[in-house]
């Protein structure tokens, strides 16, 4: 397969093309993979118009043609961009209890050409296979009033936020929390990540690009993007604005996951700001949970790596975002030969970080005692490029749309020294900006 390339004369923001697009081909099957322009956030991503597209739902039906993993093996080489939902895990593991949901267990779509934005050099880049696709769509751009596609950009949506009541919320997750504990104390667990979910419902049918244009401009992040599903009556977006890589694979092979674990609230004032920094540094349950998921990794990563390749390059790293400051760690490994990026997928899914240890049990202990199915939430977004790279997020800080209703989780993880009230209090720093980006 023979690539082409084609670098712009022209820079607009990958919000104005991809409003532009939406409007001339529809935005079923737009997949923007958004980004921050700052470390890890170089690039951000735009497929419009799917040349194909592969879906899987319904998790009581677990024969193979219905097996997410395997839809996944079996796809064309090209550039490939969707989500994988939490519970895919029930094709993994099918003694395990796996709560349904009404989204799309697997949502992926294949793309070409593709809008690439260098979000730290303004350049855009056009790929794709057809001289001809990768022209259309130049001329596209070029001829886009910038002007005009910013006043057409709507801000003034509303939500109601009626049946969010905070109280209850955090009440029953102090609960659920006490539960966890309960659960550790008798040896049944050692850690597991607890979350819980909220519900908004717009005023009127916005698009979903609409909303997340909205988001957006308040919660920007490195592994971020919104995804639409509008097709045979459907009508489902994921929204993210997600901080976490999971898995990624370069074309050399090499692997690479970046767990985070470990939470504290940004501050206006710079010497309280540094102090809740270094409150998250130096304290023992966030740094215990944080090298907890780092070994449960480096086991996952184990079952398709080389043997001594696996390596921790970085353990315990601050990296601070808008709202939060967060405990980051690296784990890298070298890929088996033999093995390919859904291999890795499913020795690693769900992904460690928003489950807990040992895994299984964990998931289990979870689906007790959490009401709703997580869907999109705690899945990933997922890029395989024309190469065969691979690239994934965990779809934590996100947004799950069905019709007006629009679904907002935030979660925390929870171990024997856990205290339920600072538990309760690192939710709702994850929570309420989510919720506040909409207002």
């Amino acid at each position: 397969m023979r690539i082409k390339t084609k670098k712009l004369s022209k820079w607009l923001d990958p919000e104005l093309i991809a409003k532009h697009f939406a409007l001339k081909f529809g935005d079923h099957g737009l997949s923007w993979l958004d980004s921050d322009g700052k470390d890890n956030g170089e690039w951000s991503i735009l497929g419009i118009n799917p040349k194909e597209i592969i879906c899987s739902r319904d998790i009581n039906n677990l024969n193979i043609d219905n097996n997410p993993f395997f839809k996944l093996e079996k796809i064309d080489r090209g550039f490939w961009m969707g989500w994988l939902n939490f519970e895919a895990g029930a094709y993994i593991e099918p003694k395990n209890p796996w709560k349904n949901n009404e989204i799309s267990t697997l949502w992926i779509a294949s793309y070409d050409p593709i809008i690439k934005f260098n979000l730290v050099s303004n350049e855009i880049i056009l790929e794709g296979t057809s001289s001809t696709e990768i022209n259309k769509f130049e001329k596209i751009i070029l001829n886009i009033n910038a002007e005009k596609e910013k006043n057409s950009i709507k801000n003034n949506l509303k939500f109601d936020f009626s049946k969010i009541n905070l109280k209850e919320i955090t009440n029953e997750f102090e609960t659920n929390i006490l539960k966890v504990k309960k659960l550790i104390s008798i040896g049944d667990i050692f850690q597991a990540n607890l979350t819980t979910q909220c519900e908004v419902e717009a005023l009127e049918t916005y698009s979903s690009l609409n909303i997340y244009s909205k988001i957006r401009r308040k919660l920007k992040a490195p592994f971020g993007g919104i995804i639409i599903n509008n097709s045979k009556g459907i009508n489902e977006s994921v929204l993210s604005t997600s901080p976490e890589r999971f898995l990624k694979i370069d074309k050399e092979g090499y692997v690479e996951s970046r767990p985070i674990k470990g939470t504290r609230s940004r501050h206006q004032d710079e010497t309280q700001d540094a102090l809740n920094a270094i409150d998250l540094i130096t304290n023992e349950k966030d740094r215990a949970e944080n090298i907890m998921i780092v070994d449960l990794l480096r086991n996952d990563l184990s079952k398709v790596c080389e043997i001594g390749s696996i390596e921790v390059p970085e353990i315990l790293k601050l990296e601070s975002y808008l709202k939060v400051h967060h405990l980051t760690s690296v784990i890298r490994g070298k890929l088996k030969k033999d093995k390919s990026w859904v291999d890795l997928l499913i020795a690693c899914w769900p992904g460690g970080s928003i489950t807990g240890a040992p895994k299984l049990r964990s998931c289990q202990r979870l689906f007790e005692i959490e009401k709703n199915g997580r869907g999109p939430y705690c899945g990933s977004f997922i890029k395989v490029d024309w190469n065969g790279e691979f690239d994934s997020n965990i779809l934590i800080r996100s947004f799950i749309v069905k019709g007006k209703k629009i679904n907002i989780s935030a979660g925390c993880g929870i171990v024997s020294d856990s205290d339920p009230q600072n538990e309760t209090e690192e939710l709702k720093w994850k929570l309420l900006p989510l919720i506040d980006s909409l207002k």
